[in-house]
């Protein structure tokens, strides 16, 4: 962590990850490096209870000069400098949004998508594929006919398509079980 960044003290940041000089993280924001990097730019400012999460094949890198809202969800992405993350975004694995793109409140990015440089999903839209296309939630036959094609249980869970939810959740017990002697460590 750059000397001059702020993390609040209630914020929780676990594994590989690296703040930048200036950026702020504030209260209750969970910065997760568990399986995948997490790095996040200078003057970026990540809000409240937002979570990014770093994943193996797939770190979160948070460029220079992003606002990240509240409840903002980021897992295994790129975002480029000057982007801007509304309350409520889901970003998954495998996206890419570029420089100076906006998602607003409550949109979502498909895994495997990319938001290209200056683009904006509306206010409860969804982009998916690349390049995104950006539809209203009331279209779900057309998000799903791209998203189907985008992988998102291999990228999200590493299996193949049509694996039970009980081996998928086998696994993912297993794997967060790892951490039941975890110690905290103070400053």
């Amino acid at each position: 962590m750059d000397p001059s960044a702020y993390v609040a003290p209630s914020a929780v940041i676990v594994g590989d990850v690296h703040i930048g000089a200036g950026a702020r993280v504030l209260h209750g924001a969970v910065l997760t490096a568990e399986d995948g990097q997490v790095r996040v730019g200078e003057n970026t400012v990540v809000m409240e209870h937002a979570l990014i999460r770093g994943r193996d094949g797939y770190p979160t890198l948070v460029g220079s000069s992003v606002m990240i809202g509240p409840h903002a969800h980021l897992n295994g992405s790129v975002i480029e400098d000057g982007a801007f993350i509304a309350t409520g975004a889901a970003i998954f694995p495998g996206s890419r949004i570029g420089a100076g793109a906006e998602i607003r409140i409550h949109g979502v990015v498909q895994v495997n998508t990319t938001v290209s440089a200056g683009d904006v999903v509306p206010i409860g839209w969804v982009a998916v594929g690349t390049p995104a296309r950006i539809l209203p939630p009331d279209r779900h036959e057309e998000i799903w006919a791209i998203q189907r094609e985008l992988d998102f249980v291999g990228t999200v869970y590493g299996v193949d398509r049509g694996t039970s939810m009980d081996e998928i959740m086998r696994r993912q017990s297993e794997f967060y079980g790892s951490h039941g002697d975890d110690l905290i460590l103070d400053d």
